[in-house]
């Protein structure tokens, strides 16, 4: 068995080929400066050591026995992403240059995910037989080749509809159009998966023996997910937490500064369709006069139950249109919770932070307050496809034109 070093949770490079995959330990790389130190193809044989989609077996057949999805987190233009508190993991397909087909990519990983999500709506036998189990790894540091195991994965997800789990998307480079799938996943409540059954389906031999997993199981036998559910121990989020890191995130944040100077007060629409994006289950919205404080407010409501009998639950949103420097106060807050005695909730956006006063006094008093701050506000455009200072100056100016 491998040794685990318990404090870094780091497995060496030499004993790879005997690990267990514990969810976030880290699989460290070689020293030789070649494709030979990848660890990937060392955890699992016969998988390859480059791309993101690797697999044992052949998708052009059906006969994938087991797969892999590589995320180096790299990608600003197709932006993986995993929520830990939910286990909902999105994946970006291999056609990322026009000139092909949706399905026509070198290691067919696209043809692959088509032909898993459909066999996931089938039957039981169909999800045994065409479905291969899905580990999700990551890349562990800035240097190096070691990876994070993030958890075995499972087609699709328990509140998803079938078109949300699998959807080709369009995207333009350099003028020229092409598509490209977005997957979801659910990463499944299991904290290890064993070498016995990753040898097992190495071998060929049925997902459903060989010391397979509870979890996957019961996603076979009647596509129930036992998800992954990680709740954040903590609630207060520095500066640091609350603005982006990447340069581009830095340059689109600052570009919808840019873009409402002077008419800040038109800053309003840009909260709501990001509120929108955050929850597609809001309904209308209604945008109110400029406040005294320079700030405006929007009153909406957010629909719950059947589409044929919803309930309204209503809320209040304001927004800030601060730079980075400016954080939201106790002043900024307190006027929204002012307004909270007649609505369900209250929605707080910002270009900047919230500092730690707020947030902790919101925490304190269980106030029904989603606070969303500059960071998030990237990161919900980078998942709809924004992905650069230009992609988003084209939405901003087609959805709020100056």
């Amino acid at each position: 068995m491998a040794v685990v070093d318990s404090v870094e949770h780091r497995i060496a490079f030499d004993a790879l080929a005997s690990a267990d995959l514990i969810v976030d330990a880290v699989y460290m790389g070689g020293s030789n400066g070649t494709t030979a130190d990848d660890p990937i193809s060392k955890l699992i044989p016969g998988v390859g050591n480059q791309g993101g989609f690797r697999h044992a077996g052949s998708p052009r057949k059906g006969a994938v026995r087991l797969a892999v999805l590589y995320t180096s987190g790299g990608e600003v233009d197709w932006p993986d992403h995993l929520d830990l508190q939910t286990g909902t993991f999105t994946y970006y397909g291999d056609n990322r240059t026009p000139g092909r087909d949706l399905h026509d990519t070198p290691r067919a990983g696209n043809l692959l995910l088509r032909d898993v999500f459909m066999a996931s709506h089938g039957t039981a036998g169909d999800r045994a037989t065409k479905v291969p189990p899905f580990l999700l790894l990551e890349k562990a540091s800035t240097s190096g080749r070691s990876v994070r195991f993030r958890g075995l994965l499972a087609p699709g997800g328990p509140t998803m509809m079938a078109d949300d789990e699998l959807v080709a998307i369009w995207r333009t480079t350099a003028g020229r159009r092409f598509q490209n799938y977005r997957a979801r996943f659910t990463v499944l409540d299991e904290a290890k998966v064993s070498r016995e059954w990753i040898q097992h389906l190495l071998n060929g031999g049925n997902s459903l023996e060989g010391g397979c997993p509870a979890s996957w199981r019961t996603w076979v036998e009647g596509r129930a997910y036992a998800s992954l559910l990680a709740p954040s121990t903590s609630v207060i989020r520095s500066r640091e937490d609350q603005l982006p890191t990447s340069s581009v995130g830095k340059e689109m944040l600052e570009q919808i500064r840019e873009f409402f100077r002077d008419r800040e007060h038109d800053f309003e629409a840009c909260a709501v369709a990001i509120w929108r994006m955050i929850a597609p289950s809001t309904g209308p919205v209604d945008i109110t006069r400029p406040s005294r404080d320079g700030g405006r407010d929007a009153i909406g409501a957010y629909m719950l139950g059947p589409t044929a009998n919803p309930i309204a639950v209503d809320f209040a949103l304001e927004a800030k249109c601060y730079s980075g420097k400016n954080s939201v106060g106790v002043r900024e807050v307190s006027r929204l919770i002012s307004r909270l005695r007649h609505r369900n909730f209250g929605v707080l956006v910002t270009t900047s932070y919230f500092n730690t006063q707020v947030q902790e006094e919101i925490h304190e008093d269980k106030h029904p307050i989603a606070l969303i701050c500059g960071r998030d506000i990237i990161e919900v455009l980078r998942q709809q496809g924004h992905t650069t200072v230009e992609s988003l100056l084209r939405w901003l100016e087609q959805s709020f034109p100056r």
